[in-house]
């Protein structure tokens, strides 16, 4: 099974051509991701000199609780701008006065979402070493709507950090492969004990949810990641981020692929039933006629 890219191609693509081009040319692109995200890429002022990216996330308010717009500081430093009119962040490329390597900038913009769902990964990895060495821990969850009626809740306990994804299934057979995908993550770290647990609640939420606002229903899932210290620490934690944040997306794709490969499977079955009854039916006997006019069929 494949793993998304954490980058938007789109964005990457097109930095490359303007930022890489002797004489860039102008541009006005409004790219959709997952999640309801929306980038925008245009030039302010149509000055071909000057790029701007953009990106309109629907949870950023709850993110910035969380630290975000010190996190992006931190990465993108002056680059940062007054957000454009109906964005919540804007990055500034001046392409007559770039300071960094271009390559690193292109990368960086393109993984504007990721970096910014990554702070408040960071602030509960932190919060769990923190715990795990003041021997206290807290009940308080991150609560992040990163789509319509599905949610993200993070919990950093003393020596773990539970990752909560809700998720709605639009179709009951979503539900069966759903439990089936699930089912080989737990079978897959059988043999990967360094793997994180996986667990995986229908229609009610897992026991951290308990009590809580969480919703409940058929069409409702809970998948549960536990993190360990080994995942978390400065070494491990920035592909942890890469994988993890991703999560839905990737089921609901594989889901999607399972059913698409199902179909196939099935539509080249019935054709070969068909092919067999085509071969059985009798074949058509001709009737001959005799010089008085009678009809026999010849045998």
């Amino acid at each position: 099974m494949i793993l998304l890219e954490i980058e938007n191609k789109i964005v990457e693509t097109t930095l490359k051509s303007r930022l890489n081009s002797q004489k860039p040319d102008a541009v006005d692109q409004t790219v959709a991701d997952y999640d309801g995200v929306v980038f925008h890429i245009s030039n302010p002022g149509r000055d071909k000199s000057k790029i701007m990216v953009s990106i309109s996330i629907r949870s950023y308010a709850q993110l910035q609780q969380h630290g975000v717009d010190e996190h992006l500081a931190t990465i993108y430093g002056n680059y940062l701008t007054t957000p454009e009119e109906g964005y919540d962040v804007s990055l500034l490329f001046d392409l007559e006065n770039l300071s960094s390597d271009k390559d690193i900038l292109i990368r960086n913009a393109s993984l504007l979402k990721r970096n910014c769902v990554a702070c408040v990964f960071e602030k509960y990895f932190d919060l769990q070493k923190q715990y795990e060495d003041q021997g206290v821990q807290s009940k308080d969850f991150a609560i992040i709507n990163y789509r319509e009626d599905e949610t993200l809740y993070i919990q950093a306990q003393k020596d773990r950090v539970v990752v909560i994804f809700s998720t709605l299934f639009k179709d009951e057979n979503d539900i069966i492969i759903g439990k089936v995908f699930m089912q080989e993550f737990k079978e897959g770290r059988r043999g990967r004990q360094e793997a994180p647990q996986v667990l995986f609640s229908h229609r009610d939420p897992p026991l951290e949810l308990r009590g809580t606002s969480a919703r409940i229903g058929d069409n409702v899932a809970y998948i549960s990641f536990v993190l360990f210290p080994r995942h978390t620490n400065p070494k491990n934690r920035q592909n942890t981020i890469n994988v993890i944040h991703t999560f839905r997306n990737y089921l609901h794709y594989h889901i999607k692929c399972s059913k698409a490969y199902l179909h196939s499977r099935m539509r080249a079955r019935t054709e070969d039933f068909l092919k067999v009854l085509n071969r059985a039916k009798p074949e058509k006997v001709s009737e001959k006629k005799t010089i008085s006019g009678k009809t026999f069929v010849r045998r």
